[in-house]
């Protein structure tokens, strides 16, 4: 019989081999089959039950089969034909040609918004320069070098330093005249251009106006042809302004020693006193020169009033471009946009209708729903008018529109005899002075 040491000991021993088979066959040899295992357990197990202290730490040598690791198996790759390929290729361009597209698309919206700013900018520097203080920097009065050799002609020269105005003396093709050019920055290729004005100013000494009217005076006695030798300044004038049929010619007649002529009565008399024709009228002549030639005649004292004028031409001319832009704007029976008492017509058509109710309603006291009750009844005014001409009495017809039934609230009422006749004399009286209500 052995010792509980030797018993001991055998049992450490198999538990040892016990702990060590396993891991030595699952190390070397995968292929062990589950019999070989099965004994192995059944040993520990026997082992375990002589000593009933050891059965925890026995059992937890039980080991199970190690799991066999299989290659998972490699995707067969399907080979592509050409066609799946072209298409590839096609689908490819396609997504390339898209986006290029949209490239494109972006490109140019961006293009179309710089070149709307760029038109809005250059329409808002446009504006700008057409106002009258920056066309007064655009003017150029150009004056000619003969008016220098009058004593006051510096009043005219100081004032326009004075204002800073541009000035320059250069010969004009009428002699004694004073013209106005405008610098345009949108014309030409270098972005500059000039063009001249219509008014034209020319300077008279009252000599040679008296002279002029009798010049005048015998060509409308049809002794023209007698005077031809001594008129010469008119002649000249008068082809001047057959030249160019746009110039707005104005003679400015300055008297002598700051005497005032412009009274028609003092002029003739002088004309009388000194020319000896009694039956010379001035009056004659101004008509003659304002009509006939186009010729305006402006008297003055002295070179004070000629600078005045003079400014006062030069400022019309600066608020010239301001006011022929606004004169231009097109004002239609119905603007574009919504207003008190407008309707927007397409060129369908549609808006009509409204428009005829709309003037239904500018009779006194005739309603929306009543307006609307008639164009109902008659969508035109042409309509209107065959139903009045196909009624035989007067007072029929002025009750044309007296059983329309309108609808308000609910309710129905009729026109009435009143409006209808209102209407009906809005529409056939011939008296424009005919009061309707």
């Amino acid at each position: 019989m052995r010792s509980p040491s030797s018993f001991s000991a055998l049992l450490l021993g198999e538990m040892s081999v016990c702990l060590r088979a396993p891991t030595w066959a699952i190390s070397e040899s995968e292929a062990e089959s589950e019999t070989d295992t099965k004994d192995e357990e059944k040993t520990v197990t026997a082992v375990s039950a002589s000593g009933n202290h050891r059965n925890k730490t026995v059992a937890s040598c039980r080991l199970a089969p190690r799991d066999r690791q299989t290659p998972s198996p490699t995707p067969v790759r399907k080979r592509r034909t050409k066609k799946e390929i072209e298409e590839d290729k096609l689908k490819v361009e396609e997504r390339k040609e898209a986006k290029e597209r949209q490239k494109r698309a972006r490109a140019q919206e961006k293009e179309q918004k710089r070149q709307e700013q760029r038109r809005r900018r250059e329409a808002a520097e446009q504006l700008r320069s057409l106002r009258p203080e920056n066309c007064l920097k655009n003017l150029n009065i150009s004056i000619d070098p003969a008016l220098l050799q009058y004593d006051d002609a510096d009043v005219l020269l100081d004032t326009l330093r004075t204002f800073e105005w541009r000035f320059s003396i250069e010969s004009q093709r009428f002699p004694h005249s004073i013209t106005w050019t405008r610098d345009l920055p949108q014309l030409g290729e270098d972005g500059e251009g000039t063009v001249e004005e219509e008014p034209v100013v020319v300077l008279l000494s009252l000599n040679d106006f008296l002279n002029m009217a009798i010049t005048v005076k015998k060509m409308m006695d049809g002794e023209g042809e007698e005077a031809g030798g001594k008129a010469s300044f008119l002649d000249p004038l008068l082809e001047f302004c057959d030249l160019d049929a746009k110039k707005e010619v104005t003679l400015l007649v300055i008297t002598a020693n700051g005497s005032h002529v412009c009274d028609v009565h003092l002029l003739n008399e002088m004309l009388q006193s000194r020319m000896r024709m009694k039956n010379l009228n001035i009056e004659e002549v101004l008509v003659y020169l304002q009509l006939c030639r186009n010729l305006s005649l402006v008297f003055l004292d002295d070179w004070q009033e000629v600078t005045n004028y003079l400014c006062a031409v030069t400022k019309a001319l600066s608020k010239r471009p301001l006011k022929l832009l606004t004169e231009r704007a097109e004002l239609p029976f119905c603007v574009d946009g919504s207003w008190a008492s407008g309707v927007r017509v397409e060129r369908d058509g549609s808006g009509l209708r409204q428009v005829w109710s709309r003037q239904i309603q500018q009779l006194n006291r005739v309603s929306p729903a009543v307006a609307s009750a008639v164009t109902a009844a008659y969508p035109s005014p042409q309509l209107l008018l065959q139903a009045y001409r196909s009624v035989g009495s007067e007072e029929a017809r002025k009750g044309l529109l007296a059983g329309i039934l309108v609808n308000t609230e609910g309710k129905e009422r009729r026109i009435g005899p009143e409006i209808s006749s209102r209407v009906y004399r809005c529409f056939v009286e011939q008296n424009p002075h005919l009061v309707l209500d």
